[in-house]
């Protein structure tokens, strides 16, 4: 591969080093023989002086043509191990990407050192795992849709299969649960929908000072008349006023979340409280329940899409599982934390900065 990176590189060292080193070396020897002959014609030459100037002309210049070659070929040895050193680290380079282009994620580059090469190669291992991430993370949730739409799916198909068999009757309790197959599914794809936005590289907040209150009351709103068909007490507990730096649509939606995810899971006759607590840089708002409560073996992993604590995967109670990972990703984009306790129910605890 004469075209290759390493050649160009040591063609260019040799060719300046011996450009240079060329140069100063005929340089020296005319000037050299030049004023030997000046010096000649000046002062003339008696019977012995002619072989003197002649053999220490003759030193000068061959001592001169040694070094020169000499010269040349260190020069030469040099620029080749440069070259080498130099070139071998983006060649390594060049081989990584071509590899990863062929689907080979796990791909490492190894360059020592602190300078520039070096940074180059960490990013692109950084870049292969990021893309390895993603790829496990594409084959798993193309997984878990799969999953998650193939019971609802089959069990649509069983019901209609049976109605148009004339095996069942299509009445009315068997044509809602068919409607209600039909309404998780479309909930599900919501969820999925919103997930991939949050996800999505182009996802920004607009965020501005809103009044905590009246995000708190629009989302309670939101929630009330499902509280009041189920018998659950929603209450919010008094606190200052306050107002935080969010993007409005965005901390309802996490609020909605979390009062639906305790909706699910809260029994009938059971209450949720919805209490703030006005901290030095941040605000801290909690949401309890009389839930069912989550195993405290369960509690590392609700925030992972497609997670259920309910091994029994029931749908109508445990939903698509996304509620809290949509919840997460969207409280860490406003620079917060959210954590779940579970001690005779469930608390959400969100900390969102003020500013």
């Amino acid at each position: 591969m004469k075209s290759g990176l390493r050649y160009r590189l040591s063609l260019l060292m040799i060719g300046v080093v011996v450009g240079t080193l060329l140069i100063a070396g005929i340089s020296l020897m005319m000037e050299t023989h030049y004023h030997f002959q000046q010096y000649q014609e000046q002062y003339g030459m008696d019977h012995n002086l002619p072989g003197l100037t002649f053999h220490l002309e003759q030193a000068l210049l061959q001592s001169m043509m040694w070094t020169l070659v000499g010269a040349v070929v260190f020069a030469v040895i040099i620029s080749l191990y440069l070259a080498k050193r130099l070139s071998s680290p983006l060649v390594e380079m060049k081989q990584a990407a071509e590899e990863m282009t062929r689907g080979k994620l796990s791909v490492r580059i190894n360059v020592p050192g602190n300078d520039e090469l070096a940074e180059l190669g960490k990013a692109l291992n950084h870049l292969a795992e990021q893309l390895q991430k993603h790829e496990r993370l594409r084959i798993t949730m193309t997984q878990d849709i799969a999953h998650e739409l193939r019971t609802p799916l089959a069990t649509l198909k069983s019901h209609i299969q049976a109605m148009l068999d004339q095996i069942w009757e299509p009445t009315p309790a068997r044509l809602r649960a068919c409607y209600e197959e039909t309404e998780r599914l479309i909930a599900l794809v919501a969820d999925l929908e919103q997930l991939t936005e949050v996800d999505s590289p182009d996802f920004r907040l607009h965020r501005k000072p809103e009044d905590l209150t009246s995000l708190i009351e629009q989302s309670a709103n939101i929630v009330s008349a499902a509280f009041m068909e189920k018998g659950i007490r929603l209450e919010v507990k008094p606190y200052p006023a306050i107002r935080l730096n969010v993007d409005r649509d965005r901390f309802i939606q996490i609020l909605v979340n979390v009062l639906s995810n305790s909706l699910k899971f809260t029994p009938e006759g059971g209450h949720v409280e919805i209490r703030v607590k006005d901290e030095t840089d941040s605000v801290l708002i909690t949401v309890q329940d009389t839930g069912i409560g989550i195993a405290p073996e369960d509690l590392p992993y609700v925030f992972e899409r497609f997670y259920r604590a309910d091994k029994s995967r029931n749908r109508k109670r445990g939903g698509s599982g996304i509620g809290l990972t949509i919840v997460k990703k969207l409280v860490d984009a406003h620079g917060g934390t959210v954590w779940i306790e579970s001690v005779n129910g469930t608390t959400v605890n969100i900390r969102l900065p003020k500013s």
